[in-house]
């Protein structure tokens, strides 16, 4: 069984930033951006497609010791290969610094270009800058996902995004 990493959201954030991987940041960290209080242990991210963008995405997954979670724990080898990345719609992945999860084209959305538009700039750790789902969307893929964990985190996500718009009217 493979040991647990511990986690890191803003070392794997910027191991794409800096191989220049074209993404937008979606679920918890995302959610977490825009004030909400929910815990996560993942990164969630939304790769654009072109074969540019994916070899670069190969590199950074090279860089960070990317590994095929299972459920049983025993992780396995993810080939540096960007085809083989084109291939699914989602990989859930564990990385020196905690898990990754790659959703090309997370439920309710048309993936990255729909995510990318109403998508912010945020600047976290230091100096690196990401673009992050608006909460309007991190809220329509789970709603769309309708899985027990998101339907659980809706009434939270809708109460961060009221206080949102609210502050937005100040």
């Amino acid at each position: 069984m493979a040991e647990t990493p511990s986690f890191d959201p803003i070392a794997m954030l910027e191991t794409l930033t800096r191989h220049e991987v074209q993404f937008v940041v979606i679920g918890g960290i995302a959610a977490l951006s825009h004030g909400s209080p929910l815990p996560t242990e993942d990164v969630d991210v939304t790769p654009e497609r072109s074969e540019v963008n994916l070899h670069r995405l190969a590199d950074a997954l090279a860089e960070l010791g990317a590994r095929l979670r299972t459920e049983t724990g025993d992780d396995v080898p993810l080939p540096r290969d960007p085809r083989l990345l084109a291939q699914a719609e989602f990989w859930t992945l564990t990385t020196r610094h905690g898990d990754l999860d790659l959703v090309f084209t997370p439920p309710g959305t048309a993936g990255y270009e729909d995510l990318r538009r109403d998508a912010f700039a945020v600047e976290i750790g230091d100096g690196v800058h990401v673009r992050v789902a608006s909460l309007a969307d991190v809220i329509r893929s789970k709603e769309a996902s309708n899985r027990p964990k998101d339907r659980a985190q809706l009434p939270a996500l809708r109460q961060t995004l009221e206080r949102v718009r609210d502050r937005g009217r100040l």
